[in-house]
């Protein structure tokens, strides 16, 4: 393997702290929800944030296409189908909150016209793995509380799907692997599929196209 010419943290700005945890220069833009769709101008995705376990501060971003609004049937066939959404970002950088993230889940919720939940999971190196898959199970098992009303009135759980980008494809993969396990303890959340964007692995052993592009510009590895 040849020497690393670039430094990544420099790279990803974010500076490594003595006692493990890093400090991310880069101050990516938020977006905030927006539930009330009687203001004006209201998008034609709603959006609210929902706690999911404070003492990890934790959370989610549910997703809800504005149409919904005007079903007032609860029956199963007349509700929308159920995406979970997980930020992609090398484990250690963006938010559910993310304008780009936001952006991404308000579009898939109106092309799909589903019920997307995105998660906001812990990040490394302050919450190393599996910290980041504990908080996606997390999220399936308060999506099948269903406590939320936009959940239990529109979101059909039996048609659920796991979706996320590089990293985050990384932790939906695994919590369907997860998820298949415990799916008893799930129900009546039924994992129909994997939506899986440039997904993200590794391991012990390095593969070869890590080996050849271990100073990639873009993306090297750590």
């Amino acid at each position: 393997m040849s020497d690393q010419t670039i430094d990544p943290y420099q790279r990803l700005q974010i500076v490594r702290n003595d006692d493990g945890t890093i400090t991310r220069l880069l101050k990516l833009p938020d977006t905030p929800a927006s539930p009330d769709p009687t203001l004006p101008n209201s998008p034609d995705v709603l959006s609210k944030d929902v706690h999911l376990d404070q003492s990890k501060s934790t959370w989610v971003r549910i997703y809800l296409p504005r149409h919904a609004l005007d079903n007032s049937s609860t029956s199963s066939s007349s509700k929308l189908p159920l995406v979970v959404n997980f930020h992609g970002g090398g484990f250690i950088t963006f938010s559910a909150s993310s304008s780009l993230v936001h952006d991404f889940a308000l579009n898939s919720a109106a092309q799909l016209s589903a019920v997307v939940v995105s998660v906001e999971y812990r990040l490394a190196p302050e919450h190393r793995l599996p910290a980041a898959y504990e908080d996606a199970m997390d999220a399936l098992h308060c999506i099948r509380s269903a406590e939320d009303d936009w959940l239990r009135r529109y979101a059909d759980l039996s048609q659920c799907f796991l979706m996320g980008g590089i990293a985050g494809a990384n932790i939906a993969y695994h919590a369907g692997l997860r998820a298949a396990a415990e799916a008893q303890s799930l129900e009546p959340i039924k994992i129909r599929g994997l939506i899986l964007h440039q997904p993200f692995f590794g391991g012990a052993q390095r593969s070869g196209s890590e080996l050849r592009l271990v100073n990639d510009p873009v993306l090297p590895l750590c």
